[in-house]
């Protein structure tokens, strides 16, 4: 009998969901959301970005529900920073780590961030800097989150060799993890294995997560294969919410809940209670009335048949 393994399912919604909605959340409603994603059982939460709040009044009170967010016990925070400025403000917050989105694709990191991509490189090795500038900040991580790994709007395909040469730059620039985005949604099943059997025996253990849309309906599909890889944290957003306001036709991220229902149904153990999931949904639907909220599983429910027990020999990860 094999031992049951654990994967990291890191909601992304409070950021990535939210920063496409037009409709601005208040404070207390996110208050409420990540309290209530909270007692569903997940530890691990991206909460906010620290950018201007005139370019994102979505995110305008994000040092505000970063002090909120990690008063929870055990909840691993991390908030998305980019540019030095941010990276300050998220440290000084109190986050256990930073994002730093940096893009693969040139005309996509014009778009998002007004540098280009080695320019970010620059940026983030200034935000590992400031880290190692102060002892009090040591224990937070900075992690570089590569976005268009598979494909950009604008730019389409993305080489591979693209991907590595930003891997070694980054790494080289003292990423203590590097997250793999499919921003747009041109992840495939075959495509995410040729590019982890790529990047995974050159990064060594620094690329521990992936980060997918579902814009093709290939998450799920995409998530197998990089669990057959050794990926073991995914990032993803209740009710499909997100996208990138600069990847035109981008929809959202993989849906919490189905992600949370396809591992459990292979075995894996993630910690969180899939019906409390759904009923975080809740939170959602009464203050962003109108939003369209996706995902597969909150429609006819969960089949608990199929969730075989965890330590069955049928329900363990061959």
């Amino acid at each position: 009998m094999r031992e049951t393994q654990h994967v990291i399912v890191q909601e992304v919604g409070f950021r990535d969901g939210l920063q496409s909605i037009c409709r601005v959340m208040c404070t207390e409603a996110k208050k409420k959301w990540i309290a209530a994603t909270y007692d569903a059982g997940v530890r691990h939460m991206e909460v906010t970005s620290f950018v201007p709040p005139k370019r994102l009044p979505q995110l305008a009170d994000a040092t505000e529900i970063v002090d909120f967010a990690i008063r929870h016990p055990d909840l691993t925070v991390t908030a998305l920073a980019p540019n030095l400025r941010g990276a300050e403000n998220a440290l000084k917050a109190g986050v256990h780590r930073i994002v730093a989105p940096i893009s693969v694709s040139e005309k996509h990191s014009l778009a998002n961030v007004r540098k280009t991509p080695d320019e970010m490189i620059d940026e983030f090795r200034r935000m590992r800097e400031l880290r190692d500038s102060d002892p009090s900040w040591s224990g937070t991580r900075v992690v570089a989150g590569l976005s268009t790994v598979f494909g950009c709007t604008y730019q389409g395909y993305i080489p591979e060799r693209d991907v590595r040469d930003i891997v070694d730059k980054v790494i080289q620039a003292g990423a203590d993890a590097i997250a793999l985005g499919d921003t747009t949604g041109h992840a495939t099943p075959t495509h995410v294995r040729r590019l982890l059997e790529m990047l995974l025996p050159r990064a060594e253990d620094k690329v521990p997560s992936l980060h997918l849309h579902d814009t093709r309906g290939l998450a799920l599909a995409n998530a197998v294969v990089a669990l057959d890889h050794g990926i073991r944290e995914f990032d993803a957003s209740l009710a499909g919410l997100g996208g990138c306001p600069h990847a035109p036709g981008a929809t959202g991220n993989v849906a919490t809940e189905d992600l949370v229902y396809l591992l459990h149904s292979m075995g894996f153990e993630t910690g969180i209670d899939l019906e409390a999931m759904l009923r975080a949904r809740d939170v959602l639907a009464e203050h962003l009335p109108g939003e369209p909220l996706y995902g597969y599983i909150s429609r006819p429910g969960v089949l608990h048949d199929s969730l075989l027990p965890l330590h069955s020999s049928r329900g363990l990860p061959q």
